[in-house]
């Protein structure tokens, strides 16, 4: 009987370390199977980068119609998030007739409203289209593919007198402006950067985007980063079309009030930087449109009407953001996120 004893006593035993050892190895082989899934993404990414590079456009701009398409019938809840903000958009355009016929007729439309949401969703997968062959893209590229519909303004932000900051939003071919600042001027500009929760591919594109010649820095080291690079006579740019800290403040924005994070307005006033908005849209037949418009940053002493001046600023960068997206408020991909408070409070 005392053998059993013994050996039920030992199993106990034995299962009691076991077990403890088991919960132990299982965050970490969690977090092995992680980074194999986040090192094999970006393996991928790698290759359909390599491959983009190397194929014509026609095809690869079909393939990435055809994934925005699936993209739109798949996810219902982002769906109906840009269908909230487009229908502010186009019913603020209706009202001050402004912007295409299309979108016009989008705000008593819903058929053709929802006709701009699948667009949108085609425009937000061209977008990872063009960041998978950014590697490609040369001076030469965006000379010959980037139509400068205000060269005026753009000869006044490159004469020389001092650093530009400019700002962008999710619109449109986002990563060209940054190549078209990095072929324009001698040292690389400044951008920062939100981090991703995948290490591996959050490197890959800091790699990547610093082959074309743009630092980035992270969003926690960017009020620094950019402030330091201003004040050495860089410019930096950065996108601002959307309240990622929390800290934004409202301003009336296609008629309603919406958060804007006040960095470019602070690091204007803090270097005496020039600001200007510049926004890149898509055209036929591999061809892109931009503009810049410049951002008047209002001066004061002290702190006192420090508040104002943020508040002013504010309120001009969302004028020329509007202007920006009038023209093609589908290529807006910004609108797949919270922007209003008071359409979210209506959708809870």
């Amino acid at each position: 009987m005392e053998v059993p004893d013994r050996l039920s006593a030992g199993s106990d035993v034995v299962e009691t370390v076991a077990r403890p050892r088991d919960a132990s190895r299982a965050p970490v082989l969690r977090r092995r199977a992680i980074r194999l899934k986040q090192r094999f993404l970006v393996g991928v990414l790698s290759v359909v980068s390599w491959l983009a590079c190397r194929l014509p456009d026609r095809p690869l701009v079909a393939l990435a119609n055809v994934a925005g398409d699936a993209w739109y019938r798949a996810d219902r809840n982002r769906a109906a998030q840009g269908r909230r903000n487009l229908r502010r958009v186009v019913e603020w355009l209706a009202d001050k007739e402004s912007g295409s016929e299309v979108a016009r007729r989008a705000a008593g439309d819903p058929a053709v409203l929802e006709r701009l949401v699948r667009a949108a969703f085609r425009h937000q997968a061209r977008y990872y289209l063009e960041v998978a062959r950014t590697p490609a893209v040369t001076g030469e590229f965006v000379r010959r593919r980037l139509v400068v519909e205000t060269p005026e303004v753009v000869a006044e932000a490159f004469n020389g007198e001092g650093p530009v900051i400019f700002v962008g939003l999710h619109f449109g071919a986002i990563e060209l402006p940054a190549l078209f600042l990095a072929d324009r001027v001698p040292v690389p500009p400044v951008a920062p950067m939100e981090t991703i929760d995948n290490p591996p591919l959050q490197d890959y594109f800091v790699r990547t985007r610093g082959a074309v010649g743009v630092r980035i820095v992270g969003l926690r080291e960017a009020r620094r980063e950019l402030l330091a690079a201003l004040k050495r006579g860089e410019s930096v740019g950065l996108v601002a079309d959307r309240d990622l800290t929390g800290g934004g403040i409202d301003t009336d924005f296609f008629g309603a009030p919406a958060p804007l994070p006040a960095g470019p307005a602070l690091l204007a006033m803090e270097s005496g930087a020039r600001v200007f908005v510049v926004s890149v849209r898509r055209g036929r037949h591999g061809k892109y449109f931009g503009r810049l418009e410049r951002v008047p940053v209002p001066r004061g002493p002290g702190n006192a009407r420090r508040r104002d001046r943020v508040t002013g600023f504010l309120a001009a960068e969302a004028d020329a953001f509007e202007r920006g997206i009038s023209v093609a408020p589908e290529q807006w991909w910004g609108a797949f996120f919270p922007v209003w408070p008071d359409l979210e409070s209506r959708a809870a």
